[in-house]
């Protein structure tokens, strides 16, 4: 009940809210309507409540409020409205008027018009015939040029003018071939121009490809040109260094008065033609080799836009035939191939330097070094094997003259050689020794040869052969003819070794890098002299010579042999090109003094032999002679008489110095044989007449000495005279009123310095006075004694106690 009441209470309030409430939300709703707001807002509000009909009760308010509004619109409006339904009414009565104007106009436009419209017909179907025929005729010249632009390429290619022919195909791809009206042409060019650049590319390969044959025998024979060039160039550069030492010589020697002219060769410009070649000509035809079929194939592929596909292909095919260049046949020695591995490879790289500087980019320097790399590694290695197994000089040599040549040719063309050379000083050593043994079979099949007979000379020819070539003449008048030397044929027999050796050994070391080799060649040639040559007449002259008259030969053959040596490191500097200043400032003693002095001593030792033949006579003398000879005893006279026979013989053979040197030994032979017999057991005692007497012997010898003035200087007799010392000082000595001065230092220095103090004791304790005869001294004994006896006493007393 109280619930009841109490909304009772509230309804008033309740129903005043309530129709503000509906006030609101009518004004709410008419202004979202005039608006053009969404409704939906307030559709779901009212359904929400549940009073929709609120919703429409609004509605229809809204709209009779605005219905009252348009009646008004429609009464303000009517008035209007019907002044414009007779404005529209007077409209329609001018339209009528004006459409039969416009029929009007209309008929007499078309009656105009008509043939007007005809005649534009006409020209424009006129004028579409004639695009129509521009286009045909533009086309049909077109077509007639690309014609003619196909039979120009085919004519270039029956030609065989390919550049020309691609140039043609470029010009049909570049101007025609998208132009083409005729879809006939298009397709035959589309099918047929690939087809002719493929065609054009396999002939050109083809050329290509014989050229690479052909160029293999071309490079070869290139090769030997060059180097054969090469070889003319030295040999006519060692013919006027020959000149200029021949005009040296003869300025040194004064025979006449030298001419110097200088000759001057065309320069032939060897084998690298025109620095100014182009890459389109590269032929060479003076010198045998045409580079044109590889430049037209390279400009061909540069056409076709294969540069370096052919490129590569080129480098490749030549790193092959370079590698096939490099085999050496196991059949044919090499002595005899090498002429033609050398040449093939100097040609190869003889043309790739034409190209590299022609080629237009062909190769690069880079490549072309490459190869030479290889090429050297493998040429040094062929070297070093096949000198290793060489046995034979002059083999090694011939190849190192090619070699060399092989070297002064590529240099000339910008390729480095010295790993070349170097393999060829490393094998210096070996061919010395090989030349040695050389020389050493031939210096001892001609010493084997040897009559030890005077060489005669017939004819001017041979004197100049034998004696002048090697300077062997002691005067530079030429003898008459038939001449007989001084030397036996071994003497010019060894020179031509010697000489052949020097000329060997130099020829091997020029052109090998080396500059100043004088020293190496004079070390081999010392060898040869001093081991080879002497050791072969050291061995001559002691199995092989026998008699005076061969042992006199030997030792003139070695006089002549020591000019000879002179001649040989003369000879040796002028090839080397050193000064002969030099020469003769850095001269040693004689290589071959061994022999000479073996040769000497035999022949002296001969001598010996056959005068003490003639000495054993001194058994005759009678050494307590009454009376002293004054004629020389009979083995003296018998000396003299065979030393004066062996002077007159050997002085048409020997030179002074070596007569002298071997009289001198013969004499002092003689001097120590004399003093020998006195002091021998078979002498027991003798007197000053006997002393007397040898000292007529030995001025006999001196006389003899003195005779050999014309022979010799007045010096060279002295020490002949000399050689008789220790005989001359002990006669003088015996017959010295005064022997006991030898026991003064000073007088004894100066006049018996050649005696022995033990041979003098025991020599005078023989002396005798005339009186010591058998029974003599009964007769004497009270007699006075003789002071030289008493001197001679004293001196043997004084020297017995030195000893």
């Amino acid at each position: 009940m109280q619930s009841t009441r109490s909304r009772r209470k509230v309804a008033p309030a309740a129903a005043d809210g309530g129709d503000s409430g509906d006030k609101l939300e009518q004004l709410l709703l008419s202004s979202a309507i005039c608006n053009g707001e969404d409704l939906g807002p307030f559709v779901r509000k009212v359904f929400a409540s549940g009073r929709p009909d609120t919703l429409l009760h609004h509605l229809r308010h809204f709209a009779r409020s605005k219905e009252s509004e348009i009646e008004e619109v429609c009464k303000s409006h009517y008035q209007d409205f019907i002044l414009a339904v007779d404005d529209l009414r007077s409209l329609l009565s001018d339209v009528d008027s004006l459409k039969s104007s416009l029929s009007d106009s209309n008929s007499r436009l078309q009656s105009v018009g008509g043939p007007l419209l005809s005649s534009l017909d006409s020209f424009v179907e006129a004028q579409n015939v004639s695009k129509n025929v521009n286009s045909a005729l533009q086309s049909v010249i077109l077509c007639i040029k690309l014609t003619e632009l196909c039979l120009r390429a085919n004519l270039h290619l029956s030609n065989g003018s390919f550049y020309m022919a691609l140039k043609c195909l470029d010009s049909i791809e570049n101007e025609f071939q998208d132009k083409t009206p005729s879809s006939t042409l298009k397709r035959m060019l589309e099918g047929k121009i690939p087809e002719i650049r493929s065609h054009i590319e396999r002939k050109i390969s083809k050329e290509f490809g014989d050229w690479l044959v052909d160029i293999r025998v071309v490079s070869r024979n290139l090769g030997q040109l060059a180097i054969g060039q090469a070889s003319a160039a030295r040999q006519r550069e060692e013919d006027l260094r020959i000149k200029q030492r021949q005009a040296e010589e003869q300025s040194r020697l004064s025979l006449r008065g030298c001419v110097y002219a200088l000759e001057e060769d065309d320069d032939d410009g060897g084998l690298g033609g025109d620095e100014n070649d182009g890459y389109s000509n590269g032929n060479n035809g003076s010198f045998g080799f045409d580079l044109t079929p590889l430049y037209r194939a390279y400009h061909i592929h540069q056409t076709l836009g294969l540069e370096e596909r052919f490129k590569q292909y080129y480098f490749e095919n030549r790193k092959l035939q370079l590698t096939s260049d490099f085999q050496v046949s196991s059949m044919t020695p090499f002595l005899e191939s090498h002429q033609t591995f050398f040449a093939q490879i100097a040609g190869f790289f003889i043309i790739e330097d034409r190209i590299l500087r022609t080629g237009g980019g062909l190769v690069s320097k880079m490549e072309v070094e490459n190869l030479w790399e290889t090429a050297v590694s493998k040429m040094c290695s062929v070297l070093e094997d096949q000198f290793s197994r060489m046995q034979t000089a002059n083999h090694l040599l011939l190849i190192k003259d090619y070699v060399s040549l092989l070297g002064v040719t590529l240099r000339r063309y910008g390729y480095p050689v010295d790993a070349l050379l170097n393999v060829l000083s490393k094998h210096r050593d070996k061919y010395h020794e090989l030349l040695l043994s050389d020389c050493r079979k031939q210096i001892a099949e001609a010493l084997a040869a040897d009559k030890f007979e005077q060489m005669l000379m017939k004819k001017e020819y041979e004197y100049s052969m034998n004696v002048l070539s090697f300077q062997l003449q002691a005067s530079d008048i030429v003898p008459a003819f038939p001449y007989v030397a001084p030397f036996s044929s071994t003497v010019p027999d060894c020179c031509r070794i010697v000489r052949s050796f020097i000329e060997d050994s130099v020829s091997f070391m020029s052109f090998g890098g080396q500059l100043d080799f004088y020293d190496v060649v004079k070390k081999y040639l010392d060898r040869l002299l001093g081991e080879v040559l002497d050791g072969a007449l050291l061995k001559l002259i002691s199995s092989s010579v026998h008699g005076v008259s061969q042992a006199m030969q030997v030792a003139a053959n070695m006089a002549v042999l020591e000019r000879a040596c002179d001649f040989f490191f003369r000879h040796a500097a002028q090839l080397s090109g050193i000064p002969l200043r030099m020469v003769e400032r850095g001269r040693k003693q004689f290589p071959l003094s061994k022999a000479r002095d073996a040769a000497e001593d035999m022949l002296s030792g001969m001598l010996k032999r056959k005068v003490d033949g003639f000495m054993t006579l001194i058994e005759n003398v009678n050494w307590m002679t009454d009376e002293a000879s004054q004629g020389g005893n009979e083995y003296v006279n018998e000396v003299i008489i065979y030393l004066e026979t062996l002077v007159s013989t050997a002085q048409q053979i020997l030179p002074p110095q070596v007569l002298k040197r071997v009289l001198q030994d013969v004499l002092s032979h003689i001097s120590e044989k004399t003093v020998g017999a006195l002091f021998g057991d078979s002498v027991k005692r003798f007197n000053v007449n006997a002393i007397m007497g040898i000292d007529v012997d030995i001025r006999l010898l001196e006389s003899f000495a003195d005779n050999l003035s014309p022979v010799f200087s007045e010096g060279d007799t002295n020490q002949l005279k000399n050689a008789l010392a220790e005989s001359r000082q002990l006669v003088n000595l015996l017959l010295s009123n005064h022997p006991e001065n030898f026991l003064n230092p000073v007088i004894r220095e100066k006049s018996y310095n050649a005696l022995d103090y033990r041979k003098v004791v025991t020599i005078s304790e023989k002396l005798r006075d005339s009186s010591d005869r058998l029974f003599g001294t009964f007769g004497s004994r009270g007699a006075k004694q003789n002071p030289k006896k008493k001197s001679m006493d004293a001196l043997i007393k004084r020297l017995k106690d030195v000893s």
